[in-house]
């Protein structure tokens, strides 16, 4: 994927239909054997077949407990009172926290898979540290988060909590405290307060703005405008797109929104997963603009398929 740095202009189209992208085997995508054509407005990226198929042989879906390899149970800081537990293959570092757009986060334990599945577990039923929360909670986050030391001091508490409980696996080897921040990778001084989120493409539909940063999966976007014809309405892989982003800075809209320009919106970088992406034709984005969810925080689950990318 190309770097997207801060200022860079984009001004893409969506051609054709969006196509799911197979399966990952060997470390490769192999073509949907299905044709399946997918929903332009859903983050998934595969049909349910090639869905089903990739979890067949996934830690993620716990039907590879035989996983030979370390791996590390962390706790993840998105804004206020949400705070996650989540584990991740040691081999990945930070690429996970960075994936899920995580503000901050600290390391908990190390060890075998099922002890870092029962490490998360326990913090689940002792403490109710989630293991997930909703995108709109974590967007609504970033625009009122406390300053560095706070968000630190957060997660040390639950740390030290963590720590003290008793049932702690034997294989999990514990890991001293150290917070790690993502206030400059994210360039979250550059997202302002009041963000409009960008909906689903659909076939011809437009995207033109100018990239302010990028967390996780959410670009931000200064929208160039917003056409008259904004409406609900060979594939992209769009990863975490924060590590890409440097240059470290209340209804949905309709027809006649065409005086949004130089507004801020997100944009989920999944939705572009599976689409031929080609130059945009006109000056103006044509995919629905509506005004962000709201509820911070509310811990809501995302949806049952579970996480992308999770290891």
């Amino acid at each position: 994927m190309s770097l997207l740095p801060a200022g860079k202009r984009l001004a893409f189209a969506a051609q054709g239909e969006r196509l799911c992208l197979g399966v990952w085997r060997a470390g490769r995508w192999i073509v949907c054997p299905y044709g399946a054509v997918l929903d332009g407005a859903s983050a998934k990226d595969q049909c349910a077949r090639c869905a089903q198929l990739d979890r067949s042989r996934s830690v993620a879906a716990d039907t590879m407990a035989d996983d030979p390899r370390p791996y590390g149970v962390y706790l993840a800081y998105f804004g206020p009172g949400l705070l996650k537990v989540g584990i991740t293959a040691a081999e990945r570092g930070p690429a996970r926290l960075v994936e899920q757009g995580a503000v901050a986060y600290a390391w908990l334990g190390r060890g075998p898979l099922m002890a870092a599945r029962r490490a998360e577990a326990l913090l689940g039923s002792a403490l109710s540290v989630p293991d997930r929360f909703a995108k709109a909670a974590k967007r609504a986050a970033r625009g009122v988060l406390p300053p560095v030391s706070e968000r630190a001091a957060e997660l040390a508490q639950l740390h030290r909590a963590a720590r003290q409980l008793a049932g702690w696996p034997e294989t999990l080897e514990p890991v001293e405290f150290a917070c790690a921040d993502h206030t400059e990778l994210f360039g979250l001084d550059r997202i302002p307060g009041e963000v409009a989120e960008l909906g689903g493409m659909t076939p011809g539909a437009e995207i033109v703005g100018e990239v302010l940063t990028g967390v996780g999966a959410d670009v931000y976007l200064r929208l160039a405008g917003v056409g008259a014809g904004a409406e609900v309405g060979v594939g992209v892989k769009a990863g975490a797109v924060a590590g890409a982003v440097s240059g470290a800075g209340e209804r949905e809209r309709g027809a006649g929104a065409g005086g949004v320009a130089g507004a801020v919106a997100v944009m989920d970088a999944r939705l572009l997963s599976g689409w031929v992406l080609g130059p945009a034709g006109g000056e103006a984005t044509t995919v629905p603009v509506r005004a962000a969810a709201r509820g911070a925080g509310e811990r809501e689950r995302e949806g049952m398929g579970g996480q992308e990318g999770l290891f």
